[in-house]
């Protein structure tokens, strides 16, 4: 009995505290559907996240909170709420999710991409905006966009001569880490043996970086993720990936020593720059690489995949778009500047794309701290999911959301800058993708080329209408299986 008294003692006061004196009300927190103990909602997602989230949204709303084991994730599936949360509070959603797995393979978070919001990811964007992403750079790389064009194009005459079929998402993938690997590196480095193992490995790269990590939510189950192979999977792409980028910076600097004072400023590339400066360590320079590789390659290489897709599935609107380029070319070999600012249906044509297939179609932010927003308390580091899939499909904000109608965009003030966001594609805000310019000047030219030269059809005698839409899981969404067509020379 004396214990038993001294511990009522003891506790006595911090009851009261807590029971008597405590008038803060309890929190009031977004919906939520049923969790298990111990792995909260995570039985409830699939491969795809994006179409597991818009479904259970359709039972709970557009803002609801679930648990991925212990981690509290607020997921925003509507325009309207994605305004109100991240345009109105833009500075305490400024941080991004990531997990231990994607801390090693970017290289501790010394890249752009994942790094803490501050002075050093301040830095970093400014360096990656002025010397490869500004509309300045991006106009001085038309050479390179127009010759990387070009070799596509006389790939695809080949084909047209011996009568076999197009991989287009192939080709599509080399040409855009051509493009970006000449603005970035100097040279190419697509193609070979090394060049393969890198694609692959950076294709394997955008899966994990997907994958629910079972070891970061529910830590006492790490265990399974060496089990399954996925920390093995994990280090041997983060070591293939760091072998290349070691390789690059290595050519650089031997190049730089060969030539020393001699050296052009007007030669100098992105890595030259990177290199220069004596606050950016070597990790940090590959994780930003790495960064420009990533965004630039798969960003623009998804889109020309779906681009191709809906307009192969959907004979008028690529009809339209034919007659749109055919007529402002006419019988010219090169499209110039000039003859892509006057194509307005081919701009519908992509911003179209970009709605229903959004290159990145969960933008991940974490909060900084406690907030209250339309009326709920998110606690600070909760993660953020803005599902840009679901949002581009929401009909609150769109007439027939699952139709690919190029249309609604002409006359149309919406465009990629973030302001609207039931269409922010690339994001918006301070951690909005800075290299928008790179990526659509790359997909104007490579489409109005492929449909001013060429007719399209699938192999075999399969209808247009049957081209399937599967999607594959990874932080940009590819076409599952490989679009393979049948392309005609116009004229023959």
């Amino acid at each position: 009995m004396p214990i038993l008294l001294i511990l009522i003692t003891l506790l006595l006061p911090w009851l009261i505290k807590k029971y008597v004196f405590n008038h803060n009300p309890p929190k009031n927190q977004p919906p939520s559907p049923p969790k298990l103990p111990v792995i909260g909602n995570l039985h409830q997602l699939s491969a795809l996240i994006h179409r597991a989230l818009q479904t259970i949204g359709a039972k709970h709303g557009p803002v609801m909170l679930l648990h991925f084991g212990s981690k509290p994730v607020l997921v925003i599936q509507s325009a309207d709420a994605a305004a109100q949360f991240l345009k109105d509070h833009d500075l305490v959603f400024s941080d991004k999710p990531h997990t231990s797995s994607t801390r090693r393979l970017m290289h501790y978070r010394k890249d752009v991409i994942i790094a803490p919001y501050g002075e050093y990811w301040r830095k970093m964007k400014s360096i990656c905006v002025l010397q490869l992403l500004s509309n300045k750079r991006v106009g001085s790389f038309k050479f390179i966009r127009e010759e990387e064009t070009d070799l596509m194009l006389e790939k695809i005459g080949a084909c047209c001569l011996s009568g076999s079929a197009v991989d287009l998402s192939q080709l599509f993938d080399l040409h855009s880490n051509n493009v970006i690997c000449r603005a970035s590196f100097g040279r190419r480095f697509g193609e070979g043996e090394s060049g393969r193992r890198f694609t692959k490995a950076l294709r394997e790269l955008f899966q994990l970086m997907t994958n629910v990590e079972i070891g970061e939510f529910v830590p006492w189950l790490s265990w399974i993720s060496r089990v399954n192979g996925f920390y093995g999977r994990v280090e041997k792409v983060r070591e293939e990936l760091d072998e290349f980028l070691e390789m690059v910076v290595e050519e650089h600097i031997s190049k730089g020593l060969e030539s020393g004072s001699d050296v052009n400023k007007n030669n100098e590339n992105f890595v030259d720059i990177l290199l220069k400066d004596s606050s950016i360590d070597r990790d940090g320079i590959k994780a930003i690489l790495l960064d420009m590789l990533a965004g630039g390659t798969d960003t623009t290489s998804s889109t020309l995949e779906w681009a191709m897709t809906e307009l192969i599935r959907n004979p008028t609107a690529r009809m339209k778009l034919q007659t749109e380029v055919r007529e402002i070319v006419q019988d010219r070999h090169v499209i110039t500047d000039d003859d892509l600012g006057k194509m307005q249906y081919l701009k519908a044509v992509i911003k179209e794309t970009l709605r229903l297939h959004a290159p990145v179609s969960l933008l991940g932010r974490v909060t900084r701290e406690d907030i209250t927003v339309m009326g709920y308390d998110i606690s600070a580091n909760t993660w953020v999911l803005v599902n840009t899939w679901a949002i581009g499909r929401d009909p609150a904000s769109w007439d027939q959301p699952e139709m690919f109608h190029p249309e609604r965009f002409l006359n149309s003030s919406l465009d990629f800058k973030g302001l609207d966001f039931k269409f922010v594609p690339f994001g918006h805000g301070r951690r909005g993708c800075p290299g928008i310019a790179l990526a659509i000047a790359s997909v104007e030219v490579v489409l109005a080329n492929l449909m001013h030269k060429f007719e399209w059809k699938l192999p075999m005698g399969a209808k247009c209408e049957d081209l399937d839409v599967m999607e594959q899981p990874g932080v940009n969404l590819h076409r599952k299986n490989p679009l393979i067509v049948v392309p005609t020379p116009i004229g023959t």
